[in-house]
């Protein structure tokens, strides 16, 4: 049988695809344990601030992470990195089933950190590799909807199989959460390749006047002395602190949001099983929408990220207050305000990944992806745990979360301050000049 030649322009869409559904099985394991908070806190008897712990230590795992990533996708390439993360969140996904105490647990949670923090920086490497420059906005903005994608469907699908199979047991949808795991590894070795020359190489794509050439060369192609002065293009940029303090509230509203929403749903609006699976889910199917406009906005109207992150993070103060405020019995204004919190909370999402491959050479943007995103994800370590001490608890064990969402309001007018300060200009490369894009389309 002869083999499929595919065009390489088109086969990008392709992978892109491909590392969006593998993320979304990332996904897949860490926020099953986030829906089923509620209900692994009664069975382990935990406080709020020991929830608040396990999820933190989560993200001090997976910020860790981040820098090793980042710096193992540009020296062994992103395919094997992604490789060895899935494997591991796999194998401790299967494991956080059989729990049974709350040290337990945090070791497990610190496993699934390192392992699902090794996933993202070569992601982003892969689509840099084989994206052009000027689709990069938008490609990312299409990766970033994975976490808008999952978070939509991951409450409904556990939380059913929990009800429908088990009988309302949380432990054995762990158990089923490991096949996904071996399904992704599989999709990448068939269908990815770190780049599109490393595809063509092996027979299974054509070359095409189309695809961008600069996208199919590795980062060895200029010398390690080079390299190292390119390091310094990110690294002694002022506004390369200023996007990580904007991704570090970024990710601190998103991650504290969505670790805390359903204890808020079933403690302090005494929502059921299922009805909390659909609430969950709400903000997030209208995030999809908003991350795509998002990358639209970025690449075809503003050229900038500025505007968007402005538009989401001023918008984000009152509706995030608000719904903190929403009285017990209010399902309608409940349910409005997840829908406004789903949107601006994410409008930025897409868009605010794709300021480093714009700003910086691709030589190096995988270190820069993987530092800024570590110190970044320390925002989702202190959010989570910060808010548990927030939790008011009344004499009858009921739960005040106003003041937590205050506490989200106010990262996100810290990252509208960040907005405002940040510079987008791109930074010349010692090896390869980048050329303002926004003159160039």
């Amino acid at each position: 049988m002869a083999t499929v030649i595919k065009k390489a322009w088109g086969y990008r869409y392709v992978v892109l695809v491909i590392l969006w559904l593998v993320y979304i099985i990332n996904y897949f394991d860490r926020l099953a344990v986030l829906t089923f908070l509620p209900y692994i806190q009664e069975d382990l008897n935990l406080t709020p601030v020991e929830v608040g712990q396990l999820a933190s230590v989560f993200f001090f795992a997976y910020a860790a992470a981040q820098i090793s990533a980042g710096f193992l996708a540009d020296k062994i390439g992103p395919k094997k990195v992604m490789y060895i993360a899935i494997a591991v969140f796999t194998a401790i996904t299967a494991f956080t089933g059989a729990v049974k105490n709350f040290t337990q647990f945090i070791l497990l949670r610190i496993g699934l950190g390192f392992g699902e923090g090794h996933h993202f920086a070569p992601a982003i490497r892969a689509i840099n590799n084989w994206f052009p420059s000027q689709e990069r906005g938008r490609a990312i903005s299409f990766f970033a909807t994975s976490w808008a994608v999952a978070p939509a469907i991951v409450p409904v699908i556990v939380t059913s199989l929990s009800f429908y199979l088990f009988g309302g047991d949380w432990r054995p949808v762990f158990y089923i959460l490991a096949i996904p795991g071996v399904i992704a590894i599989l999709a990448l070795w068939y269908f990815v390749t770190d780049t599109p020359k490393e595809m063509i190489d092996k027979g299974k794509l054509s070359e095409d006047q189309d695809i961008d050439q600069s996208t199919a060369s590795p980062a060895e192609t200029i010398s390690k002395e080079e390299k190292r002065k390119s390091y310094g293009l990110f690294l002694k940029d002022f506004y390369f602190y200023v996007y990580t303090l904007l991704l570090f509230c970024q990710l601190a509203v998103y991650w504290g949001t969505t670790t805390w929403l359903t204890s808020f749903l079933v403690t302090q609006h005494g929502l059921n099983l299922k009805e909390m699976g659909f609430f969950v889910s709400a903000p997030y199917i209208v995030a999809f929408f908003a991350m795509m406009l998002g990358g639209w906005l970025m690449d075809k109207v503003f050229y900038r990220m500025k505007p968007v992150a402005l538009i989401a993070y001023i918008a984000s103060i009152p509706v995030l207050w608000m719904l903190g405020a929403v009285e017990k019995g209010n399902t309608g204004l409940l349910l409005a305000l997840l829908l406004l919190v789903g949107f601006f909370v994410n409008l930025n999402f897409g868009s605010i990944y794709a300021y480093l491959p714009k700003r910086y050479p691709k030589d190096v943007v995988g270190s820069a992806t993987g530092l800024a995103n570590g110190i970044g994800q320390m925002g989702a370590f202190v959010a989570p745990l910060v808010a548990g001490y927030l939790v008011a608890v009344g004499a009858d064990g009921s739960q005040d979360f106003s003041r937590v969402f205050i506490f989200f309001s106010i990262a996100s007018a810290v990252a509208a301050f960040c907005a405002i300060v940040l510079k987008e200009k791109p930074v010349d490369n010692i090896a390869a000049p980048i050329i303002d894009e926004k003159q160039t389309i």
